[in-house]
């Protein structure tokens, strides 16, 4: 995290973005590099919505129920005021928060500071969503995970909502969402026409 320029040492940061559908391992895989970094007594503050409560209010919960405390948020503009003397800060359910998010993810990594963003780069309609496909645009490092379709086995990258509901953002666990391959995906969006 520190680069040495003119016998000075200087803390860079960095943008990393762990995309994918719903059921894939984003929230885990953001936890497993949370704590990693504080292994490596780093100072770390992770960040989720205030509206994603499923699990907890206070912590981030993976679907294999890892968790780790985090500090919810109404808006990204309240990171920036909660990251001071912060070396990585973690972004959970990012597809959540408004565009703002993009600017304050590329001033935190400008003050020197490695941001570990996850969320859904696409909606439950195989849609970009939310600030995501910015992010990855502007991210140095990108992992996109897979989950496992339900219908076939094979790789799913989209989140099939199982309801008629068409609300953009609709909460919800295996009881509203599947994840689906492309092919089953475009086979199940024919079928809901």
């Amino acid at each position: 995290m520190f680069l040495e320029k003119n016998n000075k040492l200087v803390k860079k940061g960095w943008i990393e973005v762990v995309c994918g559908s719903m059921f894939s391992g984003k929230t885990e895989e953001l936890i497993r590099r949370m704590k990693r970094a504080k292994i490596a007594k780093q100072k770390v503050e992770i960040f989720k919505p205030k509206i994603d409560t499923r699990y907890s209010v206070d912590e981030v919960v993976s679907h294999d129920e890892n968790a780790i405390l985090s500090t919810p948020v109404d808006s990204p503009r309240n990171i920036l005021l909660l990251a001071n003397d912060i070396e990585v800060v973690g972004i959970d359910e990012a597809q959540f928060f408004d565009d703002g998010l993009i600017e304050v993810c590329n001033e935190l990594a400008n003050r020197g500071i490695r941001v570990i963003v996850a969320g859904l780069d696409m909606d439950f309609r195989g849609k970009p969503f939310g600030p995501i496909p910015k992010l990855l645009a502007t991210a140095e490092y990108v992992t996109k995970v897979h989950a496992i379709c339900v219908k076939c086995g094979d790789l799913a990258q989209y989140s099939h909502r199982l309801s008629s509901n068409d609300k953009l953002v609709l909460l919800g666990e295996t009881d509203v969402y599947e994840p689906l391959c492309r092919d089953c995906f475009q086979k199940a969006m024919k079928t809901q026409v």
